[in-house]
């Protein structure tokens, strides 16, 4: 059974697992903004908390295709009191942090942060590895060519799936050699990939169980819903729950999602149609 150490505590994924996201930057494409005092922050993270959060990811860096730069330094000063107070408030919370940035990682991690969800794999910072080896966190690394600012360019793949695979079996065998004991894959959609990339990736998603380790599916709102039906990201929340669906069927075991109400319903159905 795949499961994480998150220190000390045993998260098993029997039953799919819904991490709901704290979005503190002003501009993230969905939430962008909303969250902009610590009350607030406090009142949305209790909120997904008691409609059955089992992961609150925070993240202060929008990383949507061609957001705008920011410094680590200002990662740093949006992050931490959040972080502190959050692990304050909350003493049981299982804190996933959103960052590409060792020293992030590193003051999050010591400020009693449990996981680091990397979109870089470890490609835009090497010491992060050995950051999170060190405090024996779960590493959540996400498949992404380029950056955050320039993605968008690199979506030529032979074939998109088979580079995938191997992408994560390197970053993988790296992370051990880092001491990083816990692993989880994200495909990434809608980082590096064109709409109908996005849909292979997901209709294949499956392939990923031969890694061997647990997969987030993070397709909360995104654009390769919401531009298909030519929406906005308002209206994706019944394209989410669809494709959140899929990607349980396909074996997801963590949905990465803003609306935490619904991927606990989705796993609940799923677990009623398909669980022994």
């Amino acid at each position: 059974m795949k499961s994480i150490n998150c220190k000390g505590k045993l998260i098993t994924f029997e039953v799919p697992k819904v991490m709901g996201i704290l979005n503190v930057t002003p501009n993230s494409f969905f939430d962008g903004g909303l969250h902009n005092s610590l009350e607030k922050i406090e009142q949305q993270t209790e909120r997904m908390l008691l409609e059955g959060a089992d992961i609150i990811d925070v993240g202060a860096y929008s990383t949507q295709p061609n957001a705008p730069f920011v410094s680590e330094e200002e990662e740093l000063e949006r992050m931490t009191p959040i972080v502190k107070h959050l692990v304050n408030k909350f003493p049981d919370i299982i804190l996933s942090v959103d960052t590409f940035r060792s020293e992030v990682a590193k003051q999050t991690l010591d400020l009693g942060a449990t996981i680091i969800n990397d979109v870089s794999a470890g490609n835009l910072d090497d010491k992060m590895m050995q950051v999170v080896g060190s405090f024996k966190a779960p590493y959540i690394m996400m498949h992404m060519k380029g950056t955050p600012q320039n993605m968008q360019q690199f979506t030529s793949y032979d074939d998109v799936m088979h580079e995938m695979i191997y992408y994560f079996s390197d970053k993988i065998a790296q992370a051990q050699q880092h001491g990083i004991v816990d692993v989880i894959v994200d495909p990434g959609f809608g980082f590096s990939k064109t709409l109908d990339q996005n849909y292979e990736v997901l209709n294949k998603l499956d392939l990923l169980q031969n890694l061997d380790v647990p997969i987030l599916s993070a397709l909360s709102r995104k654009s390769m819903i919401y531009k298909f039906f030519e929406t906005t990201p308002q209206e994706a929340l019944n394209g989410t729950s669809v494709l959140n669906t899929i990607s349980l069927i396909k074996g997801a075991n963590l949905l990465r999602v803003h609306d935490v109400k619904e991927a606990v319903e989705c796993v609940k159905l799923y677990k009623k149609a398909y669980g022994n």
